[in-house]
């Protein structure tokens, strides 16, 4: 389970990297990281070293209601995914400006970012299929996508690129900036190790998680390097997902899914840390690798957890301080 996104309290896309037999002996939709016997972190491989061998490429972009049940599946698009090479999607997301709710859905191991309409027909589809690169129209695992009110986005590009891509609103390339470090043990701004994640603040600085640097940088948008800050110790935490969340006060705050130190955290626009919470585990309410975080419209809270193979949902505790609660 890779991509969450709330579009509303009843309408909760997701966008998984296929299925995996359940052994006998576990209950139906058993996590997978609470099958017994205890499989790992990751699926097991073939002879060949090939994981998630056994997977099946169904139900890869559904969406579900506040109960978890399907009230979307678009089995067409099935077989995007269905590719030697593919591992599945890596993000799903609407942009909130967009009033025909486009749906994006962002591949990195076959290096592809697809928009569907809203009644899932593919549209356009940046990216040449297997090909890496770094062009207009190549990419090298991207990761991430974001919005400005006029349309324009920003593509963080990712696992092995070492850059942000800026496109106008008709998808045209504008720009691009970064590179890898220079010296990989003092990494410096503008350098990047796994681009991982990316959001913007209403005042218009990009905010992109530089995950294996286990930091944040800030850019504006014509990529002019503003300031960053640490997530937490280099080789332990690891900012998988980065949101720009609104309180009910107006204030925008950072929400960091840390994917190494299984925890949620807070932080003010200038990087300060303000609060976390959660615990690396299996268990349920714990985090096995948390890659995605949305909210509703209510204030549940929805994170996906890419070891775990599950979406987990948070419901506001009655009396919570607002302050502790992932906005919208």
């Amino acid at each position: 389970m890779a991509a969450v996104f709330a579009e509303s309290t009843d309408r909760i896309w997701i966008a998984m990297r296929g299925e995996l037999p359940l052994p006998p002996g576990n209950p139906p939709f058993t996590p997978y990281a609470l099958i017994e016997p205890f499989r790992g972190s990751a699926p097991p491989t073939d002879d060949n070293g090939n994981r998630g061998y056994e997977r099946r490429w169904v139900h890869v972009m559904i969406a579900v209601n506040a109960d978890g049940e399907l009230v979307e599946y678009w089995p067409q698009h099935d077989e995007l995914f269905d590719v030697s090479g593919s591992r599945g999607p890596h993000k799903i997301k609407m942009s909130p400006y967009d009033s025909e709710k486009h749906i994006w859905v962002v591949d990195d191991n076959l290096h592809q970012i697809h928009k569907f309409t809203y009644d899932g027909e593919l549209v356009l589809t940046h990216g040449e299929m297997g090909v890496a690169g770094r062009g207009p129209n190549n990419f090298s695992r991207p990761t991430d996508i974001v919005w400005l009110p006029d349309g324009t986005y920003f593509i963080s590009d990712g696992y092995v690129g070492t850059r942000v891509a800026k496109f106008d609103s008709d998808d045209n390339f504008i720009m691009d900036w970064g590179e890898a470090p220079a010296d990989p043990d003092n990494p410096g701004p503008n350098e990047w190790d796994t681009v991982h994640a990316i959001a913007i603040s209403q005042d218009g600085l990009l905010y992109v998680s530089d995950r294996a640097h286990a930091r944040i940088q800030v850019f504006d948008v014509d990529g002019n390097f503003q300031f960053m800050f640490s997530t937490g110790q280099r080789g332990e935490s690891l900012p998988y997902a980065v949101e720009i969340m609104t309180e009910p006060s107006g204030e925008e705050y950072v929400w960091v899914a840390d994917g190494g130190l299984g925890r949620i955290t807070k932080y003010d626009l200038q990087g300060n840390y303000l609060y976390g919470w959660g615990t690396p585990g299996n268990d349920y309410g714990h985090f096995n690798g948390p890659h995605s975080l949305t909210t509703d419209p209510d204030g549940n809270l929805y994170i996906a957890e890419v070891f775990a193979g599950r979406i987990q949902k948070f419901v506001p505790r009655s009396g919570a301080d607002p302050a502790k609660l992932v906005g919208q």
